[in-house]
C-alpha cells in the first residue's frame, strides 16, 4: 500500500522575474513500511519536497496524497527546548494533543528507553552529546505516533562514529515500530546503508532522474564492500548530473 503518493508535482516560489522553480513535475511513491532516501546536489529541492509532504508548504502544480495519514519531521539540528527536561521535551508534542499528565509521562518514558536513554530523563539538552540529543529529537518525532517519519538530514552534523551507530539505532527503531520513513541525506553511503531505495534528484529545479534499488541483506555496514560499490555508482551518476548542470 502506499502512503505517499507524489504525482507531476512542482513547487514555484515569486512570481515574474523573480521566480525561482524549485521542484519540476516530480512523481514519487513510497510504500508502507518502506525506507527511501532522497539524494540530489545541494539546492536540488530535497528539503523542499519533505516541506510539501509535511504539509508545511503548498504544492504549485500536480498531487500529493498522503491518505490523511500523519507525519512528523525531524532535522538536522536537534531544536530542543534548552529549559526543558529530556522528558519535558518528549512530552511536549503530547501536551498539544491534549493528552493527560500521568500517560504522556508514562508514553515519554517509553520512548526514551527505545532510543535508549532510559538513564537520562531529567537531564537538560545542554548536558547531552549532539548523538544524544538527536536521541531525544527522534523520540519527540515518535511521540507524534505518525505514520511517516520525515527526516531532514537528521545525522549530517554528527561525526562518524556517531552517526555509524545512529544508523543502528534507527534501522532497529524502524523495524521494531514499522515506520515508513522519507530520509533526505547528501551522504551517498548513508542513502544506500539505510535505504530500501535511493531517488536521486537532478540539480535545481530538482526532478527525479533515476531510483536504486538497494537489495543488500541487513543489518549493513556503511564500510561494507556492497554499499561501497553502489555508493560508487550511484556517485558517478550524482557527479555526472551535476557537471552537466556546471556546478
Amino acid at each position: 500500500m502506499n502512503l505517499v503518493e507524489i504525482r507531476e508535482v512542482s513547487k514555484q516560489y515569486g512570481t515574474g522575474n523573480s521566480t525561482l522553480l524549485a521542484l519540476d513535475r516530480v512523481s514519487l511513491t513510497v510504500r508502507q513500511g518502506e525506507f527511501v532516501c532522497l539524494l540530489g546536489a545541494s539546492g536540488c529541492g530535497k528539503s523542499t519536497l519533505l516541506s510539501l509532504v509535511a504539509g508545511l508548504d503548498a504544492i504549485s502544480g500536480g498531487t500529493l496524497d498522503i491518505g490523511g495519514r500523519h507525519v512528523s519531521l525531524m532535522f538536522q539540528e536537534a531544536a530542543l527546548y534548552p529549559w526543558l527536561s529530556v522528558t519535558g521535551n518528549v512530552e511536549l508534542p503530547l501536551r498539544l494533543a491534549g493528552v493527560g499528565r500521568a500517560e504522556r509521562r508514562k508514553r515519554a518514558g517509553e520512548l526514551l528507553e527505545i532510543v535508549r536513554l532510559g538513564g537520562f530523563a531529567d537531564k537538560r539538552p545542554h548536558e547531552l552529546s549532539g548523538g544524544m540529543r538527536q536521541r531525544v529529537a527522534l523520540a519527540r518525532a515518535l511521540a507524534q505516533d505518525a505514520d511517516i517519519l520525515l527526516m531532514d538530514e537528521p545525522f549530517g552534523a554528527l561525526d562518524a562514529m556517531t552517526r555509524d551507530i545512529l544508523h543502528d539505532e534507527l534501522e532497529r527503531i524502524w523495524r521494531e515500530q514499522e515506520l515508513t520513513v522519507l530520509f533526505v541525506t547528501h551522504n551517498v553511503r548513508e542513502a544506500v546503508r539505510l535505504g530500501d531505495r535511493v531517488v536521486l534528484l537532478s540539480s535545481r529545479p530538482g526532478r527525479v532522474i533515476e531510483e536504486f534499488p538497494v537489495d543488500h541483506e541487513r543489518p549493513r555496514r556503511i564500510d561494507s564492500p556492497e554499499v561501497a560499490a553502489q555508493a560508487a555508482e550511484i556517485t558517478d551518476r550524482l557527479r555526472a548530473e551535476v557537471a552537466r548542470h556546471g556546478h
